[in-house]
Parts: C-alpha cells; sequence; structure tokens
C-alpha cells in the first residue's frame, strides 16, 4: 500500500539538540543508534553548547532517530529542545555512513 511505499520513501532531515549535550558521548550514542536503525549521515558538536547534524534513510527509521534524539539521548545527557529542519525527499544517499565530524 501506499503507507509502505512512504515509509520506505528517503529523506535527509537536519537537527538540532539542546541542553546538556556536550562532554556526555552524546555524538557516539547518537552514531550508534544512527547505526542500529541503518542510517547515514554526520554529529557534530556546535561552537554554541549544541549538537548538530543530518540523518538520511528510510522515513520510518529517520522517524525513530528523531524521536530518539528529542526524548533519550545518551544516558548522562539532558535534552531541552530537539529542533528538525530542512526535510526532503532525496533519490539517494548522500552519505556513506554515519559520521562523528570534529
Amino acid at each position: 500500500g501506499t503507507a509502505m511505499a512512504e515509509a520506505e520513501a528517503l529523506v535527509s532531515v537536519d537537527y538540532e539538540v539542546s541542553g546538556k549535550v556536550q562532554g556526555v558521548f552524546f555524538r557516539k550514542y547518537t552514531q550508534a543508534e544512527a547505526e542500529r536503525l541503518g542510517l547515514v549521515g554526520w554529529v557534530r558538536n556546535s561552537g554554541h553548547g549544541t549538537v548538530r547534524g543530518r540523518v538520511q534513510g528510510p522515513a520510518a527509521r529517520v522517524r525513530e532517530l528523531q524521536e530518539w534524539l528529542s526524548k533519550v539521548g545518551s544516558p548522562q545527557s539532558r535534552i531541552s529542545r530537539a529542533e528538525f529542519s530542512c526535510e526532503e525527499k532525496i533519490a539517494a544517499l548522500e552519505h556513506q555512513d554515519f559520521q562523528i565530524l570534529k
């Protein structure tokens, strides 16, 4: 059905997570969660205390990571807000894997 096709469509989403998210292994846990879900993209610490990145993959899996970024994070983290932007359907993945950028 249509719902299945929709869930399988590839999407790209940018994210920024605010709160106590630097210095608490947030990037490493995000990478591990993304890899578990089979997603690609990147994550990095921003210059102003947030964690930013991009995630790409099947829409349903991307939703799972968005949920995780909003509510779970790393064990020591305290997420105050997760914002998502620039969501778009893509024809193919633009990244090979999910990297932690410096």
